[in-house]
């Protein structure tokens, strides 16, 4: 059996890890050897469902204040670096802001350690951060250390994730090796059943499901949400005036938004304030977090550490777990020399320059 040991940053709750150590590719695994993140109930949450038995593993604090040269040896690195700052939801400051710059601690451990691969991630908006110079930045630095990067718009509904979620996904090769990394083709996924309702519904949450208790909801919100129809928001429902929100300026189209249950469910996120904690298509309320993470693709066992709405941030920010395996045996299967159904990457570098 061929292992490499995994080291991640900014490890989240474990979306990638559990996508990881259940990829499946005969005589070739991923195990757990080291991660990090500065959140508490992020790490024990992470501990709980990933090693358990090594809880030392889990390194919980800021990543600029650890000797990352340190860390024990690993063959190959994930990192899902911060993304506030590249997000198309806010001001967008790419390198100037807090959490621009926090990628190049996974160059710094790619120097370091030189693992034989890694599997980066971000927002889809790091395209266009920096008027695309971020992203190209980034993968200039990736090459730098050594690695042949291969980067890609992955939208995770056509790989069988019940949601409409659009991350980028970079996986390097270090450039000594002699693999070849392919983008994992969808057209294998393309007859599943990806819509909210099956993914919620079938089969049904257990009642003692963790991580499943309902939030209570104002009556105004249960009155507003009945005059609005599955698929539809707060601004294009037929609200009566005193059930009509009053905001100025831009009215975004995900506030008070039902799900539609024939189609995938829009993008889980991990805060906001009233109105954006996605609701049901059937029942006037927000979804549980058992129910926001079926749609992140997590089991029904994996359970989250903290209070609710630090639940609902942790899920909010994990990579899809079916996702992640997917591509992680796609990288295993390259290793392995096997073939597979493979696509043209979506990205060109120059993407300053693309719509």
């Amino acid at each position: 059996m061929v292992e490499f040991k995994l080291g991640e940053l900014f490890c989240g709750p474990g979306g990638l890890a559990y996508g990881a150590i259940t990829a499946n590719v005969e005589g070739y695994r991923i195990v757990h050897q080291w991660a990090n993140d500065y959140d508490k109930d992020t790490c024990m949450t992470y501990t709980r469902n990933i090693c358990p038995d090594a809880p030392a593993s889990v390194i919980c604090g800021d990543v600029r204040k650890i000797d990352l040269s340190k860390l024990p040896e690993i063959d190959a690195l994930a990192f899902g670096f911060p993304c506030n700052d590249f997000s198309v939801v806010g001001e967008q400051k790419g390198f100037n802001g807090t959490y621009g710059p926090l990628y190049t601690y996974g160059i710094q451990v790619l120097k370091s350690h030189r693992p034989k691969w890694f599997l980066a991630e971000n927002v889809g908006g790091l395209r266009s951060a920096n008027e695309g110079n971020a992203f190209n930045k980034i993968l200039a630095d990736m090459r730098e250390a050594g690695y042949r990067i291969y980067p890609n718009l992955y939208c995770f509904e056509k790989y069988g994730v019940p949601q409409a979620r659009h991350r980028i996904i970079i996986v390097g090769i270090r450039q000594d090796l002699p693999y070849e990394f392919q983008i994992p083709s969808f057209a294998p996924y393309a007859n599943m059943d990806v819509t909210c309702e099956n993914a919620i519904a079938n089969p049904p949450i257990p009642q003692d499901a963790p991580n499943n208790e309902q939030t209570r909801q104002s009556a105004i919100v249960v009155e507003r949400l009945r005059h609005i129809a599955p698929g539809q928001n707060a601004f294009n429902a037929n609200l009566p005036p005193e059930l009509q929100l009053n905001v100025h300026g831009a009215k975004i189209s995900q506030i008070y938004k039902r799900l539609d249950p024939a189609k995938p469910a829009y993008t889980v996120t991990g805060s906001g304030g009233g109105g954006t904690h996605i609701y049901h298509w059937a029942e006037p309320r927000a979804l549980t977090n058992r129910e926001r993470a079926r749609l992140q693709t997590f089991p029904d066992t994996y359970v989250f550490e903290g209070s609710k709405e630090s639940v609902r941030k942790q899920i909010g920010m994990a990579v899809p777990c079916r996702g992640a395996r997917i591509i992680f045996e796609a990288i295993l299967k390259t290793f392995a020399g096997i073939e597979y159904e493979s696509i043209e990457p979506s990205l060109r570098e120059d993407v300053g320059n693309n719509d």
